[in-house]
């Protein structure tokens, strides 16, 4: 299966509300990293994670655009929308674009992360400006909990 097969599959899986679909495409212990749910490991986990989403939504479009990959990485653009089951959103259209990183192995995916517009998703949804700060904040706090930021904290002299 090429990479672009790949992603057309788990749009599929996604757009469909298909979970066994879209854990099948990953590891058995691989990662769905979700930007607002936080990452799931294994495909019981992905499966779940998938109905949160229809929980949250309905109507998924998924379109991954200008694939790029070798045997163990990919990225792909993409563009995202649902309609919000929020009590607040009264139905809102929800669209946003972003960004996939997928770690693969054998053909499967290791790990799905992506980067997106998290205020303008929320914002879409009529959530106040108070809340959408919240929200921001405890995303911006863990981010700075993981090692990875720690030279990019650290103060200015003791910089790596």
């Amino acid at each position: 299966m090429t990479f672009s097969q790949l992603l057309e599959r788990f749009a599929t899986a996604v757009e469909q509300g298909d979970g066994d679909a879209l854990a099948a495409l990953f590891t058995e212990d691989g990662v769905y990293d979700d930007y607002f749910f936080g990452p799931c490991r294994g495909r019981p986990a992905i499966k779940a994670m998938l109905a949160h989403f229809y929980e949250g939504g309905e109507g998924f479009r998924w379109e991954f655009l200008d694939p790029v990959a070798n045997e163990a990485m990919g990225y792909a653009h993409y563009r995202f929308s649902y309609t919000s089951r929020h009590p607040d959103a009264k139905g809102a259209r929800v669209c946003f674009d972003g960004i996939s990183r997928l770690r693969l192995s054998g053909g499967l995916i290791a790990q799905y992360s992506e980067v997106f517009d998290r205020g303008m998703a929320l914002a879409q949804q009529a959530f106040d400006g108070a809340r959408i700060a919240r929200i921001a904040q405890k995303y911006a706090a863990r981010l700075k909990e993981q090692p990875a930021w720690a030279a990019h904290l650290a103060p200015p002299g003791e910089r790596n």
